[in-house]
């Protein structure tokens, strides 16, 4: 399932390899790293002529965590395979933690010093 996603010196999708041919690929010279998620590799030579099998890509909608994969249209392969975890909850404890501190008085905050109002008597 785990494949190495791979573009060409022009920057066109080509078919995704396997971990092994993008080791050789590197060690040769032949390829450099692109981006490190999800790992694509990009090819120091344009390839105008390689075959391309149709590929699908899969979305799963989630309320918390959504899937990413990529098919073989043809065999149903699964050729890369993600998940992403949505921040929505994060963000929001994050602003309710945020408008708690900002609704409090100064000195319930500790923002007040204590020698400005000593100085005032």
């Amino acid at each position: 399932m785990s494949r190495v996603l791979v573009l060409d010196q022009q920057r066109r999708p080509l078919m995704p390899c396997t971990p092994a041919r993008a080791r050789l690929l590197l060690k040769q010279k032949k390829a450099a790293v692109l981006r490190r998620y999800p790992f694509t590799l990009i090819l120091r030579d344009a390839r105008p002529d390689a075959i391309v099998q149709s590929l699908r890509r899969k979305i799963d909608p989630g309320s918390k965590t959504s899937g990413l994969a990529l098919t073989n249209d043809t065999t149903g392969e699964v050729l890369w395979a993600a998940e992403l975890t949505h921040r929505g909850e994060q963000v929001h404890k994050a602003l309710q933690k945020r408008a708690a501190v900002l609704s409090q008085s100064p000195t319930t905050q500790g923002l007040a010093s204590p020698v400005a109002y000593q100085s005032r008597a």
